[in-house]
Parts: structure tokens; C-alpha cells; sequence
């Protein structure tokens, strides 16, 4: 039930974008295919259907008159590339891309320019050799008894029968950790699965606003995002969700739903947040530009875009990690034993 209206949600949201930026399709068809024209036809698109301007207080024009200058005539499709690259980083978005059949121009410092908090070599000590894998999710109850689960992507599908099976083997655990840190994203409707099996009444998760027009303002009603309790196993005892700043999309997404709940608590660093709906459009060229078109709000109506705070602050030390340990891990694993 959470699957299918969940796909037919976002259908839905997909279609709707497409309607309100009918005009942006038909200039990428006629612009002329030059270096300005390219130009010209990146900044339109973005000027009508990128949705965080104001919330980043972004001037948009300011930028289109600064890149403008840097086009000519006879720049080659490199150079060309790089200065729209920048031009997109302006929006300072991981979910803003501009790729070619040579590069990807991407927004990075979401997460580069932050501490890591996450160790695989570490991480190695804690999994061993012996652990489980269902679907795209690794798991195994440590020593401590407490059950240990991550999930690196959320494009690795996953489904309820998976979940159950990792939920009754850790059904003796005085607690479950679950380790996103690192999870740049997937889809969406495997981080509302994995947390359907979490709750046990119906909740409102989020809102979603959707473009009704060009302005940058011009957005419909917050729309609400519900989840529904998953058929099966549902884990209500204690949890530690342990999250990075490369915590990110749908990651974010799965972290925003799992903050509204009282037995669990977020432990690590800030997310990388990522809370747009991305969108794909074309330059006359051929070039693919991604970027997020519908604003993902939480419970509040609070933009989750640039991330969300844990409930305990910490970041891996130095000691732990030359003694083999994440520090992360090791705070998760405290709270869940007292708490048992």
C-alpha cells in the first residue's frame, strides 16, 4: 500500500512539473544551438523551475550578467561546459547537474568540506565476515547484543520481505543500530519502506510544494507526504539512526521520518539534507541538466534542504580510530544498553 501511493504520488508531482514548465520545453527546442543560446536556455530553465531562489537568497539575475560576459562566439564545448558547470554551482545544490558525454558538473561541498565521521576499514571490525546481506542492506547482531544494520544506498532495492526477515533475526536485540552514514541517496521508496516498518499508526512525514508557474515564487499548497505502518514485522524498541554530512536525499528523506519518532534517536553528525525533487531537462545541444524542482518540507513545514541536526552530536576521534573503533558506533551501542 506505501509503495503503490507513494509511485503514484510522485507520478502524479512529475506530470504536474512538466505541465507548469511547458514553456521552458519549448524554448530548449528553438533556442538557437550556440554557446549563448546554450547559455541562455540553462539560465531559463533554472530561472522557472529551480525552487530554492529565495529560500538560498540567490540572485538570479546577478548571476545570469556575471556568466554572461564569459560566453563568445568561438569558445569551444569544453569551455563551454565549465562555465556552465560554475554557473550551476551558484545554487550551491547537490541535486544540480549538468552532464555531458565527457563530464558531470556537480556540487560537492555539501558534504567535502565537513568531517567525515565514517571509516569502511572501521567499520570492517564491526561486520566481520559473518554478517548478512537482504537486499541492498548488510546486518548482524554484535557481541553486545545489539543488532547492527546499514543500508549504503538507497538505489539498492529493498523489500518488505527482506525487512522482516532482518527484523526477526534481530528480534532478541536490546537494540538496532542503523548505519546511513554515507548514503548519498536512491529512491525514495525504499527509505518510506524501510521506515514503514517502524511505526505503528499512520503519520505525516513531510509536505511538498510543486511549481505553478515561473516566478520563483510561484508555488501550489504544501501537499502532505503520509506513511503508513507496514505490513509484518514492526520494530518499537529502542533505535540509534547514525547519519554524516554524506547523508543525503533520499537518506535525508528516511532520516526526516525517522526523527518523528520517540525510540529513536539520531546520532552522529548533520545531514547533507538534499530536500528537492529533482528534474531532468535538455539544452539544445544535448547536455543533461538535473536539478530540484518541488520543495520536501518536514512535519513543521520547515525546509529540510540543508539538512537535519542529530539528537547527540559526535564525530569520530582519533584515539577510537587508532584502537580500530568508531566512535559513532560505540556512543549508539552505550545508549541502546542503558536504554535497555
Amino acid at each position: 500500500m506505501v509503495k503503490s501511493t507513494i509511485n503514484k504520488y510522485w507520478k502524479v508531482l512529475a506530470l504536474a512539473i512538466c505541465i507548469t514548465t511547458t514553456s521552458s520545453c519549448y524554448r530548449e527546442e528553438t533556442v538557437d544551438n550556440s554557446p549563448m543560446g546554450n547559455f541562455e536556455a540553462l539560465w531559463k530553465i533554472l530561472d522557472e523551475g529551480y525552487c530554492y531562489f529565495t529560500y538560498k537568497n540567490i540572485d538570479w539575475d546577478e548571476v545570469y550578467y556575471k556568466y554572461k560576459q564569459q560566453i563568445s562566439s568561438n569558445m569551444s564545448s569544453e569551455e563551454l561546459f565549465d562555465v556552465l558547470g560554475e554557473m550551476t554551482r551558484e545554487l550551491r545544490d547537490g541535486h544540480v547537474n549538468l552532464a555531458s558525454s565527457w563530464n558531470l558538473a556537480r556540487y560537492w561541498e555539501w558534504y567535502q568540506d565537513y568531517p567525515r565521521n565514517f571509516d569502511e576499514t572501521i567499520q570492517d571490525n564491526y561486520l566481520g565476515k559473518d554478517y548478512r546481506i537482504a537486499g541492498g542492506i548488510k546486518y548482524k547482531i554484535l557481541e553486545d547484543n545489539i543488532g547492527y544494520i546499514y543500508y549504503e544506498n538507497f538505489a539498492s532495492p529493498i523489500g518488505d520481505g527482506n525487512i522482516n526477515h532482518i527484523l526477526k533475526h534481530l528480534e532478541l536485540c536490546d537494540g538496532i543500530i542503523i548505519d546511513i552514514r554515507n548514503n548519498g541517496g536512491g529512491n525514495i521508496t525504499n527509505s518510506s519502506k524501510l521506515a514503514s516498518h517502524f511505526i505503528e499508526e499512520e503519520l505525516i512525514t513531510g509536505y511538498t510544494m510543486h511549481k505553478k508557474g515561473p516566478s520563483h515564487d510561484s508555488f501550489s499548497n504544501p501537499y502532505p507526504i503520509k506513511l503508513s505502518p507496514a505490513k509484518g514485522i514492526r520494530w518499537q524498541e529502542g533505535v540509534a539512526l547514525l547519519i554524516n554530512r554524506h547523508t543525503y536525499s533520499a537518506a535525508n528523506d528516511f532520516t526526516n521520518n525517522m526523527s518523528l519518532l520517540d525510540n529513536v534517536t539520531l546520532i552522529g553528525d548533520r545531514t547533507g539534507g538534499g530536500g528537492g525533487l529533482p528534474f531532468t531537462s535538455e539544452l539544445p545541444n544535448g547536455w543533461t541538466l538535473r536539478y530540484s524542482a518541488s520543495p520536501h518540507l518536514d512535519a513543521n513545514k520547515e525546509h529540510i534542504e540543508f539538512g537535519i541536526d542529530p539528537d547527540i552530536k559526535v564525530d569520530m576521534n582519533n584515539l577510537d580510530k587508532m584502537q580500530g573503533k568508531d566512535t559513532i558506533i560505540e556512543t549508539a551501542r552505550n545508549l541502546l544498553k542503558k536504554e535497555s
